[in-house]
């Protein structure tokens, strides 16, 4: 279904890197992504590169499947890290690994152990790993967070989304309100270290009395983080075709900067901090950290089918259809679909656009003169902070959050 993936330069069969890149790693933070592209049921608004059983069909019929996955996935671990090994030192440790989707909770968890204690045997894990897996809270039950949490992970997000049964319903989620807290006591008495929670507002038809008491409910469990965004319509999606059918209207970006003020009220009165645009923790080891790798442009290897990687300004995308991929790594080839080289302007132009989003915000001299003669109207609108301390780092106001896609057009432009 969902999104094209973008297009680039041919990446070779066998996906190695070349000399610049290799003589750079290990100077920046690294990860680990591992995709699952399965959910039992499709969101409406998602254009995830994600799949049912029934758009996929009989895994006789394309040799991928759920029951076979984590053996495609670890094949290409093991290319990774042929791969990397060619910098002639030893490979860098994952500081933080992340299964996203799709659910990857729809695979049995021994499989989800079995993909981390391969990249513990090829990479290893530093020992503070942060190791994440996203989950719908009915998709895990006390035995399997057990297994997991046993099997070395150590943080969970939840797609809470709402507390509000009319909004999951126009969400196209299965699980019911009554679920979350059940699946966060339920990691809790497993052991997990942090519990994270993600919500969307501005769903068709939510109040912004719905929106307050989802970000209340979602509080009243204590999680470590929570994630708040808003949600955007994205074209080939079935909320995207309802819109155009006038059967819902499209989100109102009035009404979605008075909930992105509401929640930031309500979380900040609770204790917890913003530390990029659409995330707050309630301590600072609360934070993600392997999304803040994505953030401030360090490197990872994205496992799975559309899963994109960085490695020292090296970007390259994998074949989108779990059939190819299986394919691919099947063969013992590079499931790289693409790839491209940044150059240092683009990766200038990258690390504005990233970094503005985070409250330790942009270093001044990542930006050209132009950008910098931007600084003080970007102040005197009160979109950025008075320019503070030794290095002046530009910090966002709250203002400048809603209206940071303003802020680094102008930065760039």
């Amino acid at each position: 279904m969902p999104s094209t993936l973008p297009v680039g330069d041919p990446a070779p069969a066998d996906g190695r890197l070349s000399k610049a890149a290799l003589d750079g790693l290990g100077d920046q933070p690294f990860g680990i992504y591992v995709h699952v592209p399965f959910c039992t049921v499709r969101c409406g608004y998602c254009d995830f590169n994600t799949y049912t059983a029934d758009e996929l069909g009989p895994p006789e019929q394309h040799g991928a499947s759920r029951s076979t996955y984590a053996d495609a996935a670890i094949a290409e671990l093991r290319l990774a890290a042929d791969v990397l090994a060619g910098a002639g030192r030893p490979l860098p440790q994952a500081q933080t690994v992340f299964f996203g989707g799709g659910t990857p909770t729809v695979l049995d968890a021994d499989d989800l152990v079995r993909m981390l204690q391969a990249v513990d045997q090829l990479f290893g894990l530093a020992p503070d790993v942060e190791v994440t897996t996203e989950a719908n809270p009915d998709s895990v039950s006390p035995d399997s967070l057990a297994r997991l949490q046993t099997g070395g992970f150590t943080r969970i997000s939840y797609g809470m989304q709402s507390a509000v049964p009319h909004v999951l319903a126009t969400l196209d989620r299965t699980h019911h309100p009554d679920r979350v807290p059940d699946a966060v006591t339920w990691a809790r008495a497993a052991g997990f270290e942090q519990v994270s929670l993600d919500l969307i507002h501005g769903t068709p038809g939510e109040s912004l009395a719905d929106w307050r008491l989802s970000v209340e409910t979602a509080l009243a469990m204590e999680p470590n983080h929570i994630s708040a965004y808003a949600l955007i319509v994205e074209p080939g999606t079935a909320l995207a075709r309802r819109v155009a059918r006038g059967e819902v209207p499209e989100p109102d970006d009035d009404r979605a900067a008075d909930c992105y003020e509401l929640a930031d009220d309500l979380l900040g009165a609770a204790g917890y901090e913003w530390y990029e645009l659409s995330n707050w923790a309630a301590e600072s080891q609360a934070r993600c950290r392997h999304n803040l790798t994505y953030w401030l442009s360090g490197d990872w290897w994205g496992i799975g089918p559309g899963a994109h990687s960085h490695v020292q300004g090296v970007r390259w995308w994998n074949v989108k259809h779990p059939a190819a991929y299986a394919a691919r790594v099947g063969d013992q080839l590079s499931p790289a679909h693409a790839r491209e080289v940044l150059d240092a302007g683009t990766r200038r132009v990258e690390r504005v656009l990233l970094e503005t989003r985070l409250a330790t915000g942009l270093d001044p001299q990542v930006l050209d003169g132009a950008g910098r003669e931007q600084v003080p109207a970007l102040v005197a609108d009160g979109l950025v902070q008075p320019p503070a301390g030794g290095d002046g780092r530009l910090v966002l106001t709250r203002r400048g959050r809603l209206l940071a896609d303003e802020v680094v057009r102008r930065l760039v432009r």
